[in-house]
């Protein structure tokens, strides 16, 4: 039983000159104590990243507003009078002493 599918066929190959594969610079040694050189793209890496400072501190600080407002809209509605008579009308029923 063969675990590989066959290449698939090719209606229209590409045309004109396949170009050569890139050549990849080979990795270079350090010495000890030598320092690593940043990559090119550092610059503009720092640059892109540098507006986004502090955003997700302001991210978790309206989260956390959002999660205290729906918090208290929760207490509000579960200590109105219809609320918990309906929660222990639950409660009664599901533990067999409702009527």
């Amino acid at each position: 039983m063969s675990t590989t599918s066959p290449a698939p066929e090719i209606d229209d190959p590409p045309a004109g000159p396949i170009e050569p594969a890139r050549q990849i610079e080979p990795a270079r040694q350090i010495e000890p104590g030598g320092e690593i050189e940043p990559f090119a793209g550092r610059q503009a890496a720092e640059e892109f990243w540098r507006a986004d400072t502090g955003a997700t501190t302001a991210e978790y600080a309206i989260t956390t507003l959002a999660a205290c407002g729906f918090a208290a809209l929760l207490v509000v509605i579960l200590k109105s009078e219809p609320i918990k008579e309906l929660v222990t009308g639950v409660i009664q029923t599901a533990l067999g002493m409702g009527s």
